[in-house]
């Protein structure tokens, strides 16, 4: 019984079709009924009411068919917008056109009265009528669903919901109105928007009245009672949205939404179910960051893809975004199968579309056999290597891994795509690489040394680097580690006060590690301005206040110590280097000139490989002894600078 129900009720393209069929057909014979009224003002002659019959089943047929040629059956009824109404004006112009043709127009020798679709005498301002009266008719059926959506039930549930606030009376704001609007979202109730644009202070926007700018929130909120705050302005950097925040928080707001960012550049639409809590890595690390989308989609677009390390936290927002410019094939490849799964449910959500275009491999960098079968079964155009060893103190525990994965890895894929051809390979390489105290940021600095070397061998594949610092919310970096004491009740350990890290959110950092892709030539390293340097004291002590409490009174804090591998600052760059600019003001080239060639590195990879395996498991010295021979600057002790 349920699922005949399902059958005969449940919402379908063919009985959409169906239904518009139908009351089409309606609205035409109603619309050529009341020309007939209106031209002879409500008192049809039997003789012209025989013609209405008449004709009546050549307009049926002949405006039914073009409204099909013309697409206008092909639409979402809920989100029909003025292309379909353009279609249904096109169709019908063309269709009174095509009946004039044929009603007034004899073919044959002697016409009369039977020389059917002429029929002789028919009124000629009928045809305008009816084209006035079938277009405002069948538009009006169509945006009937929407204009309900949008106005009565708004109407009808106006006041219900939070009183709420929207920051942003763009697009994205002007989306988060019609979605309250129409799609029965009762929690919440816009009272007002507020927007820096002075040309749309005092405006309406939906029905809501544009207050003023963003600095008069407070007094809004206020006056207003306002018990939500939506935050509908995808640029904003980080010290403004922790000024807002600070703000509503102030007000007594517990509900403050902000817009997620968004994948899908065709479809950029936002609702109110996507909408995020305000993460802390946006109120932290969040920057304005301008991309050239048009270069980017240029080298993406159309092409093959392979990513590896693509469930972590930087490989995972590489695959998504460049999902987001439509490439030909993204190929994922990890060796935790449960991330590449949490990546496939991630995609299937904000870019279903793509999904079928995506191949989940899971594989290891080291496996030379495995690397080999993926280049070999999808020749990938662009390789973009995330997968890597990164925790420095952890490498320093077990240099072996950190020489297999960063350099042995980087090695393996790097000959993979020189010999299958690929266009591109870029390397995520890391600020810890410049002038080096730890085996990560040793071995990161050889992976460079790789590409650089590989670059030279045919010139048919370019290789880049592009370093960066620490990007807030990774899997294992600070910013966790801190929530996570915190969720404890503290306290909350520092390594040293005068500790300073280079910091970004996951999405802006590999926004730029995309541009920096289509800005570097082959050879080069990019290294990423990362703004100012942040204490990470300073860090802890905002993390604490974010959450309502007193650095060092509520949550303690407390010093433990460098540890083996960390320095005190990071540089993007060293003094040795220095660096050159591009056309990307956040995008630059550091001047290396420290490489190896391709016989140096291939010595290189044969003589560690000796050490690994002749190395016991706790022997790190003999490692760190073969990194110093090619390392410039290694010395193979923590440096505290």
């Amino acid at each position: 019984m349920i699922n005949m129900h399902d059958k005969l009720f449940k919402p379908s393209p063919f009985k959409r079709t169906m239904f518009f069929f139908f009351w089409d057909a309606v609205i035409i014979a109603l619309a050529l009924y009341c020309a007939f009224l209106v031209r002879f003002e409500f008192d049809v002659p039997d003789i012209y009411l025989s013609m209405f019959f008449m004709a009546l089943p050549l307009f049926i047929v002949v405006k039914l068919t073009l409204l099909a040629i013309f697409s206008a059956y092909k639409f979402t009824w809920r989100y029909v917008d003025v292309n379909v109404l353009g279609r249904i004006f096109i169709a019908t112009a063309a269709a009174s056109s095509t009946l004039m043709a044929l009603i007034l127009i004899p073919f044959s020798v002697s016409p009369s009265d039977l020389d059917f679709p002429y029929i002789n005498g028919f009124p000629r301002s009928v045809f305008l009528i009816d084209a006035i009266l079938s277009c405002f008719l069948l538009s009006g059926l169509r945006i009937s669903k929407r204009l309900y959506n949008e106005g009565l039930k708004h109407i009808i549930r106006d006041g219900q919901g939070l009183k709420t606030i929207v920051l942003g009376a763009g697009n994205t704001g002007a989306m988060i109105l019609m979605d309250i609007q129409r799609g029965g979202q009762a929690g919440f109730a816009p009272v007002g928007l507020l927007d820096d644009d002075t040309t749309k202070v005092g405006g309406y926007i939906r029905g809501v009245k544009v207050l003023g700018p963003i600095s008069h929130l407070k007094s809004v909120i206020r006056k207003y009672k306002a018990e939500a705050l939506i935050i509908a302005i995808p640029a904003l950097n980080h010290k403004t949205l922790k000024d807002i925040f600070r703000v509503a928080k102030e007000c007594g707001l517990q509900t403050i939404k902000i817009v997620p960012r968004i994948y899908d550049f065709n479809h950029p639409e936002v609702n109110i179910k996507n909408l995020e809590e305000i993460s802390i890595e946006d109120l932290i690390g969040r920057q304005t960051i301008e991309i050239d989308y048009d270069k980017v989609n240029n080298f993406i677009n159309g092409k093959r893809v392979l990513v590896t390390g693509a469930g972590g936290s930087i490989g995972s927002e590489i695959v998504m975004q460049v999902c987001s410019f439509d490439p030909a094939k993204v190929i994922l490849f990890d060796i935790d199968e449960t991330e590449l799964h949490n990546i496939s449910l991630r995609i299937k959500r904000a870019l279903p579309y793509i999904e079928e275009r995506c191949n989940y491999i899971t594989g290891d960098v080291r496996d030379y056999a495995r690397v080999r079968e993926v280049f070999e079964a999808y020749r990938p155009d662009i390789v973009f290597h995330a997968a890597a060893y990164k925790h420095v103190p952890m490498m320093e525990s077990n240099p072996k891994e950190a020489i297999k994965v960063n350099i042995f890895g980087t090695y393996i894929l790097a000959d993979a795509a020189e010999r299958y051809k690929c266009s591109k390979f870029i390397m995520i390489s890391t600020d810890k690489a410049i002038r080096p105290t730890s085996v990560m940021g040793a071995s990161k600095r050889v992976a460079e040394y790789i590409c650089h070397a590989y670059n030279g061998v045919s010139g048919k594949t370019e290789y880049v680097s592009v370093r960066f610092g620490n990007v807030l919310g990774s899997r294992g970096s600070v910013l966790p580690c801190f929530l996570d004491q915190l969720r404890h009740g503290g306290p909350i350990t520092v390594t040293d006060p005068d500790m300073k890290r280079y910091f970004m959110t996951i999405p802006e950092a590999v926004s730029l590690v995309l541009q920096a892709s289509v800005l570097g030539k082959g050879g080069e390293v990019m290294a990423l301005d990362m703004g100012e340097p942040v204490m990470i004291l300073s860090l802890a002590e905002e993390l604490i206040r974010l959450h309502g409490l007193i650095p060092h009174v509520d949550i303690d804090i407390i010093y433990t110590g460098l540890r083996p591998g960390e320095k005190l600052f990071e540089e993007i760059w060293s003094s040795e280097e220095g660096s050159l600019a591009t056309r990307h003001q956040k995008v630059f080239i550091a001047r290396n000139s420290d490489y190896l060639d391709i016989d140096g590195i291939r010595k290189l990879i044969d003589e560690l490989e000796v050490v690994i395996v002749e190395a016991p498991i706790n022997d790190s010295a003999s490692i760190k002894e073969a990194l110093k021979k090619y390392v410039k600057y290694y010395s193979g002790v923590s440096a505290y600078n």
